[in-house]
């Protein structure tokens, strides 16, 4: 007969319990399941196991990050310093500073005198850059492909860290966000049969800006668009503030109705107290992905870190709006290049033929066993009769 220890079989029992209590809540209504998950204490069993796509279902979203704008942008950005830094050491060059397709280029008037000095302000705007430097005094500045390689895997890993806090922030459980090829996304929803709202969230950009309106509409500025007052535009200066110096952000009321709730930095608290404070009576804008969707005027000095984002918002516009802003804006524009559906279908399959599976188990190992009949002793061989 087995004989099996005492405490063996404690620790066999116990073990089949706790087993049997953690797997409980997965053969529960939605609805206890989720008062489980509410009430229960943080060491007691309440979560259950999550389904992927293939055996629950949903949808599976492909998308595109479009890098030339990103690229576009950072020359822009080169072309901008190379101009304040060559002001600075009084550099003369003439027909202004034009930007192409993978870098800019200028004239210096005076090629003798400021080459090295020139050659030293356009080495340090990109490290993997080319830079040639012609008799004449034409400067050519040429983003490599190292350095195209190095933008384009940047803004891929930035937007996949921006799609998940999105995903996350709408309750979505175990997405599947990856990278596929140089270029795409791949995000995969169990559970999500209708991804339009999610789909709405990815594609924002979401880029925010803070300007001083030009009133004078200079050489500077520039006409954006109205969100309050379709067809009609308002001249800016350039930024003071961005979108990244936010910590966070949440829709609210106030007496004008919905509205969003701004919190800085300490980089951007102090700038923002600063253009408030000299700039009291004035006009500034904010700006969402080129559009104003705001412009009211200081009526005093704002410091502390804190500001509020009013207009004609509904509650919907400004939880969104504070989710995007939250999650942080996409370094590049985002398309949906993809878009399946997939029914739960296999996975029901999958789940019965496991099922079926532990059942035919658990019988076969409970069946009782025959007990072997003692075969007769025979002689040994040259043993006495």
């Amino acid at each position: 007969m087995l004989n099996i220890e005492k405490w063996k079989v404690i620790l066999i029992i116990a073990l089949c319990v706790l087993g049997v209590i953690y797997a409980v809540p997965n053969v529960l209504p939605a609805k206890q399941q989720a008062w489980l998950e509410q009430n229960m204490p943080a060491w007691m069993p309440s979560k259950t196991i999550n389904l992927g796509l293939d055996l629950r279902g949903g949808s599976h979203l492909l998308l595109q990050a479009d890098t030339r704008q990103v690229i576009a942008d950072r020359i822009d950005s080169m072309a901008d310093t190379a101009r304040s830094e060559m002001r600075k050491d009084d550099i003369d060059y003439t027909g202004g500073i034009k930007t192409k397709r993978d870098g800019i280029s200028f004239q210096l008037t005076n090629p003798e005198k400021d080459r090295d000095a020139a050659y030293k302000i356009t080495r340090a705007l990109e490290l993997f850059s080319e830079i040639d430097i012609a008799n004449d005094g034409t400067v050519d500045v040429t983003l490599d492909d190292k350095a195209m390689t190095e933008i384009k895997k940047k803004v891929i890993s930035q937007s996949i860290e921006i799609v998940r806090r999105r995903v996350d922030e709408t309750g979505t459980k175990e997405p599947l966000i990856q990278q596929q090829g140089a270029d795409r996304i791949v995000v995969q929803l169990p559970g999500v049969d209708n991804p339009e709202e999610i789909k709405k969230l990815l594609v924002k950009t979401a880029q925010m800006t803070f300007h001083l309106v030009d009133e004078s509409a200079g050489v500077g500025s520039k006409k954006y668009p109205m969100r309050e007052a379709p067809g009609q535009s308002m001249p800016l200066k350039r930024k003071v503030l961005t979108g990244d110096m936010l910590t966070d952000s949440q829709p609210s009321y106030d007496d004008r109705g919905p509205v969003v709730t701004l919190a800085f930095n300490a980089i951007g608290a102090k700038k923002f107290c600063d253009l408030s404070g000299e700039n009291i009576g004035k006009t500034f804008a904010i700006v969402l992905d080129g559009e104003i969707i705001s412009a009211p005027y200081f009526q005093a000095k704002i410091c502390g870190g804190r500001a509020q984002i009013s207009g004609k918002f509904t509650p919907q516009e400004t939880s969104e709006l504070a989710l995007l802003l939250r999650a942080g804006a996409l370094p590049a524009p985002l398309a949906f290049v993809e878009e399946r559906t997939v029914g739960p279908t296999l996975g029901a399959d999958s789940i019965a033929a496991g099922k079926l599976a532990s059942i035919v188990a658990f019988v076969l190992l409970s069946r009782p066993r025959r007990r072997a009949l003692p075969l007769p002793a025979r002689p040994c061989a040259g043993a006495a009769p």
